[in-house]
């Protein structure tokens, strides 16, 4: 197994770990999305070398895409749309997926949080069973004002998009 493959395999459990996290404590830690930058510059710099190269322009609008994320990320941020761990996964996560399908992955992000918004204010106008009011993190899903742990959304689309990408590309060829 390449060492491009193995890293397009890690960047997956970062996203799932992160949609954990955000689900059960309202927290995405620093370690993840710092994890998935840290990732693509090996995975940039392992492609750098051999027959199927990463080019300079590739990895421009991957960096382009990064950085337009962590712009749109701070934006919603400071408005207090999503949180800063959502913000910085956001950024992370297009660092991976790149220019070519930043449109794709924002449209079913936007949908996947609304979806995840609805049945978070349906379940808030129901009685939880007993079973489920007392495990604290489902409990604290329940309460009336408290937020949507947005980072479920922008890890499940990034998921689905992910295999979409030249870099899932280039790394199953390398």
């Amino acid at each position: 197994m390449s060492v491009a493959i193995l890293l397009v395999a890690i960047v997956p459990a970062l996203l799932v770990a992160a949609a954990f996290f955000d689900l059960t404590t309202y927290t995405i830690p620093n370690l993840l999305p710092g994890a998935m930058a840290l990732l693509f510059a090996v995975f940039a710099l392992t492609l750098a070398v051999g027959d199927h190269a990463l080019t300079w322009h590739q990895l421009y609008l991957h960096l382009f895409a990064g950085f337009i994320g962590l712009l749109l990320g701070m934006g919603m941020f400071a408005v207090g749309w999503i949180g800063g761990g959502d913000a910085k996964l956001f950024a992370a996560a297009l660092l991976w997926l790149g220019w070519d399908v930043l449109y794709d992955y924002v449209v079913l992000a936007l949908l996947l949080g609304g979806v995840l918004t609805m049945a978070l204010l349906m379940l808030r106008r129901m009685p939880l069973p007993r079973a489920l009011a007392q495990l604290p993190w489902f409990a604290r899903l329940a309460e009336q004002k408290a937020g949507v742990p947005y980072g479920v959304a922008l890890a499940l689309a990034a998921l689905h998009v992910l295999p979409n990408t030249d870099v899932f590309r280039l790394a199953a060829i390398s």
